[in-house]
């Protein structure tokens, strides 16, 4: 019953999405062939470009024709460069995905660790000022903006150090200022997110117990206070990270590096509306996807959620 609500939950906001985005073309004012074309551009082929991407037809047979080749991977070619669509997605979403990817595992590989020492070390009110150094730092880090954080990075390090490079995708330190950009703020949240749940769980009897009976600090971190701190957190911290694929967007267009993002950007100004409705899908998709899995990961670490159905 509990993967089959969370089935049914993802059908439909994938139902709102795909209704959403291809309600995106109908909702913008004016002629988004005439806007994307120009104003000078010939009547005879606007009428065609509109024939074209089928908005002559009834508005029922749009979205029929909309659904069908989202189900078949066909959304249409692009206004500007004539390329498909689909194409355009399987060349860019790549370079995205891994991004988000390293992005989310060293996230996950420095804020969990972090987390967890803050929070034994300052057990009990020890060591204030730890504390306060932590809360401090990851606050103000957490609300730097990733565009404000990634433009500094490039005048600090690629500008001014010439370290790294400022832009694009060319080997190995091409990588290393988008994915800090992209990790600093999720590493503070999920810091200070795990440290809370840690110091919760470190003052539940069955870790007090465990105490008691004298085993070692590596079992007792790892093989107890840890699982139950990763469950805690797995929701907020699941939701965090799926917001790293769409968070690329400002990133990537930064620091010219060619995925979606940029190239969404790149449609919506040049009035390309087929690319920008398929990338904002395919962003709300893997969005919704990555969200469904992680409630049925959050299902198998702790069976009792299952049965509230949370």
């Amino acid at each position: 019953m509990f993967l089959l609500r969370r089935l049914a939950r993802l059908t439909v906001s994938l139902a709102v999405l795909l209704l959403a985005s291809f309600s995106m073309i109908h909702l913008i004012p004016g002629d988004p062939v005439r806007a994307s074309l120009g104003t000078a551009a010939p009547a005879e082929l606007v009428a065609a470009r509109r024939a074209e991407l089928g908005l002559d037809e009834p508005i029922h047979q749009q979205l029929l024709g909309y659904l069908k080749g989202v189900l078949t991977g066909d959304f249409g070619t692009s206004l500007q460069t004539r390329e498909t669509v689909a194409g355009i997605i399987a060349d860019r979403l790549p370079s995205t995905a891994e991004l988000a990817v390293l992005a989310a595992l060293i996230a996950l590989l420095v804020a969990i660790p972090m987390g967890m020492w803050l929070a034994i070390r300052t057990e009990n009110g020890r060591n204030p000022g730890s504390e306060l150094a932590f809360t401090t730092a990851t606050g103000t880090i957490a609300a730097i903006p990733e565009f404000l954080l990634a433009v500094g990075l490039v005048v600090v390090f690629a500008i001014t150090l010439g370290w790294l490079p400022p832009a694009g995708k060319d080997g190995p330190a091409s990588y290393v200022l988008p994915v800090i950009a992209l990790t600093v703020g999720p590493v503070a949240v999920l810091a200070r997110l795990v440290r809370v749940e840690a110091l919760r769980e470190l003052d539940k009897d069955y870790l007090r117990m465990a105490r008691a009976k004298h085993l070692p600090r590596r079992r007792l971190y790892l093989r107890h206070l840890l699982p139950n701190t990763l469950t805690a957190t797995l929701t907020v911290g699941g939701l965090l990270l799926a917001s790293l694929i769409p968070g690329t967007v400002l990133v990537e267009n930064v620091f010219a590096w060619p995925g979606l993002g940029q190239r969404m950007t790149e449609s919506i100004l040049q009035k390309d509306y087929p690319v920008a409705q398929a990338v904002i899908l395919v962003y709300g998709a893997i969005v919704l996807l990555v969200n469904f899995l992680v409630d049925v990961a959050l299902g198998v670490l702790d069976p009792r959620s299952a049965i509230r159905g949370t």
